[in-house]
């Protein structure tokens, strides 16, 4: 029988996964290109032959996603696989539409085929949306873990947007191992703040491999945890998922894929920011958890905020600093920036449009909604440079940088700036340190 040509449609990450998992060697089929958004600046590389194995000598190329119609008839392809996440169910089928009036099949794979048995105890913390507070449910976790004298490895979902082969399996122990695997800001948000806790942290490209070098990492390791992103649902199979929702976005977790799926497959369902969310928003999400996940156990947190000076917000007109994707294709309107200039009496917030430089004006384009807010941009020296040179010549008062990372550290900011903190708060009962607790005792650790 003749192999199935196919395309993998993707964003530098579930994609490359699901290639490792399901068609690396796989001799029916036959992967003739990726395509890739979401990421600027990922399309025309490759993805090459040291990760794609020996069926692919000359590696497998990666177009912009744009060129599907083209790649799909030139090709002769027969199965286009959706691979990328955080996106609404009207863009999915939208996508499979066009991949079926180009006579191939629109294929999404499930969670059977593509997660990865550990020989360790494995929690899962996923979210149902860019932007809920699963990094800080990660860290919570992980610190009622250190306190039972856990050795705990954190492996976060993909984020390879430099070179592939370099970044097959990377390890992240100390701030310097930031620089030294080139990480954008995007990287360095999600894995520093495990660093400045003292546990170790791993990603890359090769999600079996990494496994494999965590479960031996030098310093130990009792427990995995994965630090899922993009609400993907994980690339490993968990002894206990836990799922975060966002009551700022209430029906989103019914209405994104694949959200839903992290929702459904949820032992734990957090609601997050619930002291600033209002109650009729809650009240929905909570109703939409009922109906898909019945059985999960539902823990109520808040996410308080904390700032270095607020003496820079009182008052002041201030340019706020987000999170990059949380904007982007996660698209909030109030990040913890937001929260705080509000929180600490800002008498306006600077609208950075009228200032933006080279890649930021068109993340602005792409992203019309963003509004009155600055994104962390940092894919590249070229990117962070124009974040640079927009945060100086924004006519303000001062700068709140509500990203989980020390921007500071990276680029240039000539204005008085205060950095924004914010950890998870637990809200009554149950709550995390019982699901631990109950964690501990199952897995005899």
């Amino acid at each position: 029988m003749a192999k199935k040509n196919v395309i993998i449609i993707g964003a530098a990450g579930r994609d490359f996964h699901n290639f490792n998992t399901y068609y690396r060697g796989n001799k029916d089929y036959n992967v003739v290109a990726f395509t890739a958004a979401q990421i600027p600046d990922i399309d025309g590389r490759k993805y090459p032959n040291e990760l794609a194995g020996d069926l692919y000598p000359e590696g497998i190329p990666i177009f912009a996603e744009e060129e599907l119609p083209r790649l799909v008839k030139e090709l002769k392809v027969n199965d286009c696989v959706f691979s990328y996440s955080d996106v609404t169910y009207k863009k999915v089928m939208s996508v499979s539409a066009l991949v079926n009036s180009l006579g191939a099949n629109f294929v999404l794979l499930g969670t059977n085929d593509t997660k990865i048995k550990s020989t360790k105890p494995v929690i899962s913390v996923g979210a149902v949306r860019t932007g809920c507070g699963k990094s800080q449910t990660s860290r919570k976790v992980i610190e009622l873990l250190m306190e039972k004298n856990l050795k705990v490895v954190a492996i976060r979902h993909p984020m390879p947007y430099g070179d592939l082969v370099l970044q097959k399996v990377q390890r992240f122990s100390k701030i310097e191992d930031l620089e030294k695997h080139k990480c954008t800001v995007e990287e360095m948000e999600e894995y520093e703040p495990h660093i400045v806790r003292g546990n170790v942290i791993y990603s890359g490209v090769d999600y079996e491999a990494i496994l494999r070098e965590a479960e031996k990492d030098p310093d130990g390791c009792d427990v995995i945890l994965w630090d899922g992103g993009n609400n993907d649902f994980p690339f490993y199979k968990a002894d206990l998922d836990i799922t975060v929702v966002d009551p700022h976005r209430p029906g989103h977790e019914l209405n994104y894929y694949p959200g839903e799926v992290t929702l459904r497959d949820a032992d734990v369902v957090v609601i997050n920011k619930m002291d600033s969310a209002c109650a009729d928003n809650i009240q929905i999400v909570r109703d939409n958890i009922e109906k898909v996940a019945p059985n999960a156990i539902v823990v109520d947190c808040a996410s308080p905020i904390a700032v270095d000076d607020a003496s820079l917000i009182k008052g002041k007109s201030v340019l706020v600093v987000e999170d990059g994707p949380t904007l982007t294709h996660g698209e909030m309107k109030i990040g913890a920036g937001t929260v705080a200039a509000k929180k600490y009496g800002a008498s306006k917030l600077v609208d950075p449009r009228p200032y933006t430089r080279g890649k930021l004006s068109e993340t602005f384009k792409i992203y019309p909604n963003i509004g009155t807010l600055l994104p962390a941009m940092g894919y590249s020296k070229e990117q962070l440079k124009d974040l640079e040179d927009t945060i100086n010549e924004t006519l303000c008062d001062s700068v709140v940088i509500g990203t989980p990372i020390d921007l500071n550290r990276i680029i240039n900011i000539k204005k008085p700036n205060t950095r924004v903190y914010y950890d998870l708060q637990e809200i009554g009962n149950p709550n995390l340190r019982e699901v631990m607790n109950d964690f501990v005792k199952k897995h005899n650790l």
